[in-house]
């Protein structure tokens, strides 16, 4: 069997991987063909990659951020966390060698993973800006830090009208991020839906809600901050302002991760998360 042709991706900006660097270039080179070394940045990658996997090297917000980057590409990444929680980048340096064969063997677990796409229009109906969002897509109210209004539309029916800080709307692998943080449910990965969670609602009544994957999201900015934003991932964002909408839905591509055969989802919940973690009883296990 011909050894897997690998894409490197390395962020030197966590002192581990740049210490660890040497190991990882000979214990690639004994299970795999590395093809191309690149920094874990946004730069245009070069053409004509030819590659079966991609190693990603830094913490969950690289691979995120390689996820983007490598989309139009179709390459399943290999997220080896060096990062402070590692639930999107599934194995560290150990786990990795010792699932080597299951990982560079030929038969990898491929797990496909939603996209959303994000469009801002402008009262014209001009589309002024596109993006895409592995986590979540945010409309958050900024500075001055006044309350905002949009009106919600899904698919075409006229939804809730939102005052608050803003809202969220979360793929299923960003629901244990930003939107857990604002009170919002998680979503097994497995699952094709959108989270929509509002940030500090002024409401008794707006609960989060999830909305099947097809649905397509139109949040119409009624009144906004100077520092009103749409924000992408906790990276790219774009101003926003009254009378502009933005739309959210499934992209038609899907992110794939390579998973780690030595663990769950759930397992990853209870160990990283500390899911339904009770307190700390003096009692406990008695």
């Amino acid at each position: 069997m011909s050894r897997p042709r690998v894409l490197l991706l390395l962020n030197h900006a966590r002192d581990e991987v740049s210490e660890r660097l040497d190991e990882v270039r000979r214990t690639l080179g004994d299970l795999a063909e590395v093809v191309l070394e690149l920094e874990a940045d946004n730069a245009p990658l070069p053409t004509g990659i030819e590659a079966d996997l991609a190693v990603v090297l830094g913490g969950d917000g690289t691979l995120l951020g390689q996820a983007r980057r490598l989309l139009d590409l179709a390459i399943p990444m290999v997220g080896v966390n060096f990062g402070r929680l590692g639930l999107l980048a599934e194995f560290d340096w150990t786990s990795l060698v010792q699932n080597a064969e299951a990982v560079f063997g030929g038969q990898p677990i491929v797990r496909e993973r939603m996209v959303l796409e994000a469009a801002v229009e402008n009262e014209r109906g001009e589309t002024v800006y596109r993006g895409v969002a592995i986590n979540d897509c945010v409309v958050t109210a900024g500075y001055p830090f006044r309350m905002i209004e949009l009106l919600l539309h899904i698919d075409d029916d006229e939804g809730p009208d939102l005052t608050g800080d803003g809202v969220i709307l979360s793929t299923p692998i960003g629901s244990t991020a930003y939107n857990v943080s604002a009170g919002g449910p998680i979503v097994h990965p497995d699952l094709d839906a959108i989270v929509i969670t509002p940030s500090a609602a002024h409401s008794l009544a707006f609960r989060p809600i999830v909305a099947p994957g097809s649905a397509v999201l139109r949040a119409v900015m009624i009144r906004a901050n100077p520092g009103t934003t749409l924000v992408l991932d906790g990276n790219s964002a774009v101003h926003l302002a009254p009378g502009q909408t933005v739309t959210v839905r499934r992209h038609g591509q899907r992110v794939k991760f390579v998973g780690n055969p030595s663990t769950t989802y759930w397992r990853t919940l209870l160990d990283k998360m500390r899911w339904a973690a009770p307190p700390n009883y003096r009692d406990r296990g008695r």
